[in-house]
């Protein structure tokens, strides 16, 4: 397993960890970089260089090539790194709060990306 993996799988148990004591924003920034790392480990196993890899590169590639063109990976984790990319942006700079749903279903979803891409 190599680094990505490891910080992916510490930041969803950190997110989980987060959600259990009620703190909603900060397990929807955790459950947004589990599946950054994941979907980063998943590009280096695939060969692509990920030295210093922006996140719009990252979900670039990862729907473009190891969804779309080598199928690797079912499509609906296309959408999956923007919609909680969007939810962590909302909870580290906007003034409103994430929700325990919100974050809730944030943490669903990192759960499943994680489930069907590290543990493939």
């Amino acid at each position: 397993m190599n680094e990505f993996a490891q910080k992916a799988e510490e930041n969803l148990k950190a997110a989980k960890l987060l959600f259990e004591n009620r703190f909603y924003n900060a397990s929807a920034n955790r459950s947004y970089f589990a599946i950054f790392q994941s979907a980063i480990n998943a590009l280096s196993n695939e060969g692509f260089n990920i030295q210093r890899i922006s996140h719009e590169a990252a979900q670039s590639l990862f729907a473009g090539e190891l969804i779309k063109r080598k199928k690797r990976y079912p499509s609906k984790l296309k959408a999956y790194l923007n919609q909680l990319r969007v939810i962590r942006n909302d909870a580290d700079y906007e003034l409103k709060q994430v929700s325990q749903k919100l974050a809730k279903r944030q943490l669903k979803k990192a759960q499943e990306f994680i489930d069907i891409v590290l543990l493939r």
